[in-house]
C-alpha cells in the first residue's frame, strides 16, 4: 500500500514537473536541446532500454556505477548519452507490465539524449 502511494505521489509530482519544463511555442528546438543538455545534473551511457506503458526504463553506466531509471518515454538507444534529472529512488520495485523485479529504480521526471 506503501508503494502505491509513493508511485501516485511521484505520477503527480512528474506531471507537475513535465508540464513545467514545456517548451513555449517561441522557443526554437535546438535551443531547448541545448538547454536541457546543459541543466541536467547527471549523465550516463546507456547500456539497455526497455519501453513499458508510459515509461522508457533505461539501464545507466554512471561513473563507474550501473543504475536503472524510469523516465516518461524518450527515444532512447544503446550507446547513446543521456542526461538526466534527479528522482525519487524506490528499491525492490516490481513491474507489472515488464513483470520483472529491479533491485532499485529511479523515478524521473526527464531524461535526454545529449548529441
Amino acid at each position: 500500500m506503501r508503494a502505491i502511494s509513493a508511485l501516485i505521489a511521484l505520477t503527480a509530482f512528474s506531471a507537475v514537473a513535465i508540464a513545467a519544463d514545456g517548451p513555449s511555442s517561441k522557443q526554437a528546438a535546438g535551443t531547448m536541446i541545448l538547454a536541457a543538455n546543459t541543466q541536467m545534473p547527471h549523465q550516463g551511457k546507456v547500456l539497455s532500454t526497455v519501453d513499458a506503458s508510459i515509461y522508457t526504463y533505461i539501464e545507466v553506466s554512471e561513473g563507474g556505477k550501473t543504475v536503472w531509471l524510469a523516465a516518461p518515454t524518450v527515444a532512447v538507444k544503446k550507446g547513446d548519452t543521456v542526461g538526466y534529472d534527479d528522482g525519487a529512488v524506490m528499491t525492490n520495485f516490481y513491474s507489472k507490465s515488464l513483470n520483472r523485479t529491479f533491485d532499485a529504480v529511479i523515478f524521473v521526471g526527464k531524461a535526454v539524449v545529449i548529441k
